[in-house]
């Protein structure tokens, strides 16, 4: 699903990403972990072209994206889905307009159509009753899973997720995790998962990367990461933070 190959970005003097190359599998939830400032979100934007890289190729669906002319970008980006951090709800409109708006924009639905689909998302995130609510009026939880609903209500083939369980108690973050995979499961979609916390990686992940100054040091299983022979990860991942809250690594 998404390949990339050489790929490096910087701000300045100060280099995010170093010459980094990865294939995330179609339908895997890929989980990219490190440092505050350690480039895991410049992926995501890089990925999806919101930022552009200096040099490398990424491929999504075996196209090169930074090749992409403006059309054909956007034709692309209908199928990538983007959660951002603060779930990104326009503050000026109800649910059912937020929901509404990417169909309405990208799309050319009936309004039965999008009625049918607007109430559809709302029932897989268990928020029916919201619809008429403002974001104002929405506790954190139910922001991130409004946010969540217009992320995937599109049915987009790739999803990337950035800190999607920021801010939350242990409890919702086991309910957003939950919920990503049932979704990611519900629309056949790939996705990658940029977050700092192990709940959620347990929940969610597939397969883990690990970002440290500029470039990826680990790739592989969650349930190896701890084990490595590298001070960095270990102190990262101490068996004590992997089982924290939420029992053993398979529990």
């Amino acid at each position: 699903m998404v390949e990339i190959k050489n790929l490096s970005k910087a701000f300045g003097d100060n280099v995010v990403l170093d010459n980094i190359s990865l294939n995330i599998t179609e339908g895997d939830n890929a989980v990219v972990f490190g440092r505050s400032g350690s480039g895991k979100s410049v992926l995501l934007k890089c990925i999806s072209r919101l930022l552009e890289p200096d040099s490398g190729e990424i491929y999504v669906e075996g196209k090169n994206v930074l090749e992409l002319k403006l059309k054909e970008l956007n034709e692309m980006r209908k199928n990538i889905g983007f959660l951002f951090q603060s779930a990104a709800l326009y503050d000026s409109m109800t649910v059912r307009e937020n929901l509404e708006f990417p169909l309405i924009r990208n799309f050319n639905f009936s309004p039965k159509e999008i009625e049918h689909k607007v109430k559809d998302v709302l029932q897989k995130v268990g928020l029916e009753k919201s619809i008429e609510m403002m974001p104002a009026e929405l506790s954190g939880g139910m922001k991130k899973r409004i946010g969540l609903a217009r992320t995937i209500i599109t049915e987009p083939k790739l999803i990337l997720y950035d800190e999607p369980t920021t801010g939350l108690d242990p409890i919702t973050v086991k309910e957003i995790s939950n919920l990503i995979v049932a979704l990611q499961e519900n629309i056949n979609a790939t996705s990658i998962v940029v977050t700092h916390d192990i709940i959620c990686a347990q929940i969610v992940s597939d397969h883990a990367i690990v970002l440290k100054d500029a470039q990826i040091i680990f790739e592989g299983n969650l349930n190896e990461v701890a084990s490595q022979d590298d001070e960095f990860l270990k102190n990262f991942f101490t068996m004590e933070n992997l089982t924290a809250k939420n029992g053993s690594l398979n529990g």
